[in-house]
């Protein structure tokens, strides 16, 4: 099982090339048939807050990533900006399988509440109110993977809440900025080694109108060992998931167990 970490350098509210420059970056190192391919938080657009130019409102992000599943034929575990009812944003991902069907779909617990009023995340999107779980298979083998997002990582009841759920994996994309990633990567590990799962998390590079980000994606075993981790730089990263260090480590040390 391998799992394809996509570190894009989001262009600016512009979906059409975020578009290209994922298919690009996955046309230079292609997945094979049943891998995970992961992109960062608002992935399309940038972690913008103009709903009205960001909002997914013709699905041509969700057609994105069904393309994406069914020509590679693997599981897309992308993000985008929906709308709820009452026209408040939703930071949803969106979890295709390899035959193009939707899988999963989590919004974010926790918007980013820091920052001047009106201006933060959680004044214009609504939280999520589900944890959720999937099955990612790969031939005969298969990890239940649970998604969160960005400032999710900060609270680890929500975590523990999908360990209990079966959780094996967790999948955290990210615009998360370079003024706290020594926090990104000590958290990253630390929800590895208390939950015994596997960790993904998937960062943005570059810059953005306010921020600039460090990369570093990463993917990090049961026992919180670093499998493979990127530089500042846009890149794809391709780690092995071995499902047997899973599995043997939560035998040895079953400490899972005790929720």
């Amino acid at each position: 099982m391998h799992a394809h970490l996509v570190q894009l350098d989001i262009a600016w509210e512009d979906r059409a090339a975020n578009h290209r420059k994922v298919a690009a970056l996955l046309d230079a190192a292609p997945p094979f048939a049943g891998d995970l391919i992961v992109m960062p938080e608002m992935f399309d657009t940038g972690f913008s807050f103009r709903l009205d130019i960001t909002a997914d409102r013709d699905q041509s992000t969700l057609r994105f990533l069904r393309d994406l599943a069914i020509q590679y034929r693997a599981t897309v575990h992308g993000s985008r900006t929906v709308l709820d009812a009452s026209g408040r944003g939703l930071n949803r991902t969106t979890i295709i399988g390899p035959d193009g069907a939707t899988l999963a779909e989590y919004d974010k617990r926790h918007p980013f509440s820091l920052g001047q009023p009106g201006q933060r995340e959680c004044d214009v999107f609504a939280a999520g109110d589900r944890c959720v779980t999937y099955s990612w298979h790969c031939g005969d083998q298969s990890i239940a993977v649970c998604p969160v997002i960005c400032y999710d990582l900060r609270f680890p009841e929500l975590f523990r809440e999908g360990l209990k759920a079966g959780a094996e994996m967790f999948v955290v994309p990210a615009n998360w900025p370079d003024t706290r990633a020594a926090h990104w990567r000590a958290l990253l590990v630390a929800r590895a080694i208390e939950n015994q799962a596997f960790v993904l998390g998937v960062n943005r590079a570059g810059t953005d109108p306010a921020l600039r980000y460090p990369g570093a994606s990463m993917a990090i075993d049961p026992m919180g060992v670093v499998l493979a981790e990127a530089d500042a730089r846009e890149q794809v990263i391709r780690a092995e998931i071995p499902r047997r260090t899973l599995d043997d480590w939560r035998t040895r040390f079953p400490a899972w167990r005790e929720t």
